[in-house]
Formats: C-alpha cells, structure tokens, sequence
C-alpha cells in the first residue's frame, strides 16, 4: 500500500508577507514541486535578471510589469492587468513594474 500525501488549505491573508526591499513584497506557498507566490511591485520595481528550473506562469491582477527575456534581454513582453505570460524552464528573465 503506498503512502499518499495529505491535503494542506492555505488562506492568503494568512500567510506572512515578506519585504524583500522597498519596491518588491510577497507571499509564498510551497509544494513539493510547484511555487505560487503573490507578488506586490511598486511603479519602478526591479525583480532582477535569474532562471529556474521550472515553468514560470505570471498573471497580472493590477498595474503592468515589462519583462526582458533571454540571456541577452533582448526581447521585451508588457503584461497588463487580466493578462498571462508563460516562461518556460530555464529562460533568463527580468521584470520592472511600470505602475504599481
């Protein structure tokens, strides 16, 4: 008989909110294999160039954020309020918030 994992509920507004510096806060949930994280990005917020090795998916609630891809940073992606930018694994990204 194998093991199976239990179920965990996780209430947003229960969850800490971590300032990473003046511009950039978040929340954090972590599973085994996957990230979510709700991100909070004052206008002229940089989240700097990085990778990972999974899929990033990145749904814009409020405001705009400018996205450079590649390991050049030469194509640029705006993503506005109701929109869903997919990266895949291990492309090279950054992000600047154009409005809070």
């Amino acid at each position: 008989m194998t093991e199976s994992a239990a179920a965990t509920l996780h209430r947003w507004e229960d969850l800490p909110h971590e300032q990473l510096n003046e511009s950039i806060g978040r929340r954090l949930i972590t599973g085994s294999n996957t990230m979510i994280a709700q991100i909070y990005l004052k206008k002229g917020g940089i989240v700097p160039m990085h990778s990972h090795h999974n899929e990033q998916i990145t749904y814009v609630l409020e405001g705009a954020l400018r996205f450079l891809l590649g390991e050049d940073q030469d194509e640029e992606v705006i993503v506005r309020s109701g929109e869903v930018l997919t990266i895949p694994p291990n492309l090279p990204h950054s992000a600047e918030a154009l409005e809070d």
